[in-house]
């Protein structure tokens, strides 16, 4: 028997029992539909979702149609078959279902979705779909972390996941074609004068070129932040997703790089794997140690040369300040620009907040942001492109 499929009999998990029989169960479905499917697919099938996540019936969907079907003229009556058994309601007009969303967390014997998508109906009278839905949950973008129920923060890591980030871009010492460009192309000029002989010459201009500005975030992950944390460590998922040139660090009371562990393609698994590389999450707070154990391991080799330094930070420190002002001192003049979100700061970003952290770095910060709530990290994605 595969691992991660219980044994026939092995009642030590009901639940787990009751699922893997009910994907048995959809095994049958498809042989009482005429489609070729033999025992050994059906353990193929169940070691597989067992190897994937369960409760997510967009693993359950592909699981099948990889392990089940072994024929493209097969696939209709799959899909017919798995709404009516999976979500109860007759196929749509679609011809084929694209499942997208992921379902609830929680293992249990049926499947369990969101209470906002509308569908069949389950044991608990819940409704269920397949498929991408509109959100019955009030979202107030206004509303800060620290107030919104666990229902609510899941929902807000799901647009965080969504919002388009686009990096600074920087000119580099390249020039490219531009028929609005301040310099003229002398050499293309005259290889057209050479080959053209008397004919009337082109004006070419050329224009810098630009590329992507490196970003470096670095998240406190400390006690102070844990009503913040794991939505910013959202939110520089999305950053890496949106730019390779990204660099994700954080830090408690020492500095972690947790860059590797992002290049994920579920966020859920990236974040709970960068989870794990930081052991000193929900601890104390070192800013400056942090700061100077990145510049001496990292940002003094070039990472942070010409980027965009992001330090996400409620500026509670216990450590000296002297240390962070010159920590941050150094930082200032290795890279290009250092922005400063810090969740404790208003909408009205013109002044610090008044703590002692904030008190020491704030003369080496170029740009002070709010990252509270749900608005404002949309207003510091829309302004990222001018902030570096």
């Amino acid at each position: 028997m595969p691992e991660g499929v219980p044994a026939p009999g092995d009642d030590t998990d009901p639940a787990s029992a009751e699922f893997m029989a009910r994907l048995v169960g959809f095994g049958h479905a498809l042989r009482d539909e005429g489609l070729p499917v033999g025992s050994d697919d059906v353990v193929t099938f169940c070691s597989a979702v067992s190897e994937l996540t369960p409760s997510d019936l967009e693993d359950v969907y592909w699981g099948g149609r990889t392990t089940l079907i072994h024929r493209r003229d097969h696939l209709p009556l799959y899909d017919e078959v798995f709404r009516r058994y999976f979500l109860g309601h007759p196929a749509p007009t679609a011809p084929e279902p694209v499942p997208t969303e992921p379902i609830s967390q929680g293992l249990s014997g049926t499947l369990n979705v969101p209470d906002s998508e509308p569908g069949g109906q389950t044991g608990d009278d819940r409704p269920m779909v397949l498929g991408r839905q509109a959100s019955g949950v009030d979202i107030q973008r206004d509303k800060r972390f620290a107030e919104c129920t666990p229902g609510e923060l899941a929902a807000l890591r799901r647009i965080i996941a969504q919002v388009r980030l686009e990096p600074p871009r920087r000119r580099t010492r390249r020039r490219r074609r531009d028929p609005s460009g301040a310099r003229l192309d002398i050499r293309r000029m005259a290889r057209d004068a050479m080959r053209l002989s008397h004919a009337a010459p082109v004006l070419h201009r050329l224009t810098r070129a630009e590329r992507a500005r490196p970003l470096v975030l670095i998240l406190d992950v400390s006690g102070s932040m844990a009503d913040h944390s794991r939505n910013l460590l959202q939110f520089a998922y999305s950053m890496r997703r949106a730019a390779q040139k990204v660099e994700v660090f954080c830090f408690g009371t020492r500095l972690t790089r947790i860059t590797p562990a992002l290049d994920r393609r579920k966020p859920d698994d990236a974040i709970k794997l960068a989870a794990e590389r930081v052991l000193d999450w929900d601890g104390g707070t070192q800013i400056g140690a942090s700061l100077d154990s990145f510049i001496r391991r990292w940002g003094r080799k070039g990472l942070s040369r010409g980027a965009t330094v992001i330090i996400c930070s409620d500026g509670l420190d216990r450590g000296e300040p002297a240390a962070l002002a010159s920590a941050m001192e150094r930082l200032s003049r290795l890279c290009h620009r250092i922005v400063w979100m810090n969740p404790l700061a208003s909408d009205d970003v013109e002044t610090l907040p008044n703590t002692l952290g904030m008190m020491a770095a704030g003369p080496f910060i170029d740009s002070l942001e709010s990252g509270h709530d749900l608005a404002s990290l949309e207003r510091f994605a829309r302004r990222l492109p001018h902030v570096g």
